[in-house]
């Protein structure tokens, strides 16, 4: 199995100069994130899971939002990033991209050069009870358009040309298959994995890329191909099937309902909420697998990423945030922050346990 640790240790050398906080699970690195990513060895990050300026929104309190006059530079200066993501993205990985809804068309049009782009998934933004938020307290009648009351999270994968779908993991069988002088029909004779419609369509599909195999089915397609003496070694199903993990008890439509942060003091003006952030990184990796924010801001990406036992590596240009984040980090629970244990004699006891930290169902660092 390819080794995150070793990846997540050379991505440490790499952004060594610009680090300000590091430990075995989490880099944090300040700068301008075009110039670092540069850095990153190719193919070592599982999942970007960023939010760059909209552009659009034009706000002057996050950074960059106003640096350009014009739509086609700011996609020009998007372009620049990704195609570094498709540099450092492995092959079997996957990007969340959030954008204004104005912004997203030609956001994915860009994208879409180097990147099979899966789902554009609708951020709608319910208020918490008790909370009014702005759209309830503006002049309706002032407006001139819809209110946008939601926002775009543009989700990808890494593009390969070689079949129908473009898929990493098509090419592979089907190379993995003509090394081993196997048909389909051969393959699937061996195998038994029939499809539903045509003699030897499962490993037709898995090859155009129209879907994968479950991680038996690609147990028994691995040792078909190395019991033929001609391929030696497949790699393991974690290595080359992108994640997508779901069920009916989670948001499994390209619609999301998670609240938007509300107003407190210090909160970045871009603050994702930490529940939309877990729900997509355990959706999209496995743990131990590494994730990037290069647009890092409040950091929760981080918290997240540490709350489902991921890596991450979180890169920012503002002093105040990178501080703020790296304080957070160093003092998760603070002076308000308990755990509630139950001892054997099933009295409450409170006790402050670092350790336990990431079970905390709260919103670290908030008092």
């Amino acid at each position: 199995m390819i080794s995150r640790a070793n990846d997540y240790k050379s991505i440490k050398l790499a952004l060594k100069e610009s680090t300000k906080f590091v430990d075995d699970s989490l880099l944090v690195a300040q700068g301008n994130s075009l110039d670092l990513l540069k850095n990153i060895p190719d193919a070592s990050i599982s999942l970007i899971l960023t939010d760059p300026p909209y552009h659009s929104t034009k706000k002057k309190n996050i950074f960059g939002d106003t640096s350009f006059s014009e739509d086609k530079e700011y996609i020009s200066w998007m372009d620049k990033y990704f195609h570094e993501w498709r540099r450092i993205i492995k092959p079997n990985g996957s990007v969340f991209c959030f954008c204004a809804s104005e912004m997203e068309a030609q956001l994915t049009s860009s994208l879409s050069v180097d990147f099979n782009i899966l789902s554009h998934v609708v951020w709608t933004k319910p208020n918490e009870p008790g909370f009014d938020g702005w759209k309830q307290k503006m002049k309706k009648e002032a407006l001139r358009q819809w209110y946008p009351h939601t926002e775009r999270i543009i989700f990808a994968e890494p593009a390969f040309d070689g079949n129908i779908f473009h898929t990493y993991f098509g090419n592979l069988i089907r190379e993995a298959r003509q090394k081993a002088c196997l048909t389909m029909k051969e393959v699937t004779e061996i195998t038994g994995d029939y499809g539903k419609v045509n003699h030897g369509g499962a490993v037709s599909n898995w090859e155009a890329g129209r879907n994968v195999p479950s991680s038996d089915q690609y147990k028994r397609l691995s040792e078909a191909f190395i019991k033929t003496g001609k391929v030696k070694t497949m790699p393991k199903y974690e290595d080359v099937v992108r994640p997508f993990i779901t069920d009916s008890s989670k948001e499994f439509t390209d619609v999301w309902n998670f609240p938007s942060v509300r107003p407190y003091k210090g909160k970045h003006p871009a603050e994702k909420p930490l529940s939309l952030l877990e729900h997509a990184i355990a959706s999209t990796t496995n743990p131990g697998d590494i994730v990037l924010d290069c647009f890092s801001g409040s950091g929760n990406t981080a918290i997240a990423a540490l709350r489902q036992k991921r890596r991450s590596v979180m890169i920012e240009i503002e002093n105040k945030w990178v501080n703020q984040l790296v304080k957070r980090i160093k003092n998760p629970l603070g002076k308000n922050y308990f755990e509630r244990e139950i001892n054997n004699k099933n009295k409450n006891i409170l006790k402050i346990n670092p350790e336990n930290i990431l079970q905390l169902p709260l919103v670290l660092g908030r008092k």
